[in-house]
């Protein structure tokens, strides 16, 4: 595990990060990660025991347990980017086991992956690290390509396999998220009374949203888009981490006219520092009281010293940790578990705080 030092200087000019202490939000306007977070933020709630248990489950597995924070290996990419383009870089991962072994070597809370992945497996692993079935993907083999979720599995199936949670993915702001809504917020129902918790994938797919900047990673659009995940009930939300701001401003320019919001989202409840904007995206989780976890993101050069950044701002804002797999999946199974550890060390060290 990183000691301070090693954190500060993968963090480089981004140290600074590490003494912010001016949020827009105050950190007593939100619920933060605690030990008791089942006991605090769900046994009022409406969830079933089952559904508790297997949150507990969660946040009691792998480096993290009883912390409150979360590290979640996510490897469904074999779909959603195609397993050619994922896993040639290490063959080893079309193999259903060694994805389980990588989560359960970096000791993560959980092992989010495909039904067909979990469900090889599930009679070895299932019982050992909690499995969260990711049971809609956008499948990218039609031609032209298209991009819309689709189940590829049932709630039944996830349960039967014994798994802890299913996943699933809403891309807001397309023209097919309206019946994404619908099928999702019916999958979330089903599985909580089957006992699994829910996940929630909360991306923005949209070309208006591209404009002087891509705000498909604005605070504002993403943190609405957070607000209609909890609505349907997901237990956790899992949302790109914030580059920019100022979405709403952009689409409701030249005449035209696109949803509705206040200045003081921009003035008030956030500045540019990123963990600000973080913040902003997890007050629209019901104030912090439905976790945020963010996205690792793609590979590229300087994956630890990325994926420890984005610990550092998500755990700075008040957000419940990451889920991170083509950093780690992408690099050599030994590399892949210390870039993890070293995510995990951000979250277990002390001196790093909620700003």
């Amino acid at each position: 595990m990183l000691k301070i030092k090693q954190i500060q200087q993968l963090l480089g000019n981004d140290a600074s990060l590490l003494e912010f202490s001016t949020p827009k939000i105050a950190q007593k306007e939100i619920t933060i990660p605690a030990k008791e977070m089942v006991d605090k933020i769900f046994i009022p709630s409406d969830r079933n025991n089952r559904v508790l248990g297997n949150l507990y489950r969660l946040y009691t597995t792998g480096n993290l347990s009883g912390t409150g924070y979360l590290s979640i290996l996510p490897i469904d990419q074999g779909i959603e980017h195609s397993a050619g383009a994922s896993f040639a870089k290490n063959p080893m991962y079309f193999d259903p086991e060694n994805i389980v072994k990588l989560a359960m070597a970096a000791a993560c809370n959980g092992l989010a992956s495909t039904l067909g992945v979990l469900g090889l497996v599930s009679r070895r692993y299932a019982h050992k690290i909690p499995f969260i079935v990711k049971l809609n993907h956008n499948e990218l083999l039609s031609s032209p390509n298209s991009y819309d979720q689709i189940m590829f599995g049932t709630v039944d199936q996830a349960y039967e396999m014994g798994a802890a949670g299913v996943g699933a993915t809403i891309y807001f702001g397309s023209a097919e998220s309206n019946r994404q809504i619908i099928e999702t917020s019916k999958m979330f129902a089903y599985a909580h009374q089957k006992g699994l918790f829910a996940i929630l994938w909360c991306y923005l797919r949209n070309n208006d949203f591209k404009k002087d900047k891509d705000y498909h990673v604005s605070a504002d659009l993403t943190g609405q888009a957070n607000h209609l995940g909890v609505t349907i009930e997901a237990d956790i939300i899992k949302q790109k981490l914030p580059e920019n701001n100022g979405g709403y401003r952009a689409l409701n320019s030249n005449g035209k006219k696109f949803g509705k919001y206040d200045e003081r989202i921009y003035t008030e409840l956030a500045s540019d520092n990123p963990i600000d904007l973080t913040r902003y995206q997890l007050l629209n989780n019901y104030a912090g009281k439905i976790p945020l976890i963010n996205s690792g993101g793609a590979s590229g050069d300087n994956d630890m010293a990325d994926a420890v950044r984005t610990a550092v701002i998500n755990k700075r804002a008040g957000g419940s940790g990451l889920i991170l797999g083509r950093k780690a999946f992408q690099k050599p199974f030994d590399e892949g578990v210390k870039i993890i550890e070293a995510v995990q060390s951000v979250y277990l060290n002390r001196k790093i705080t909620v700003a």
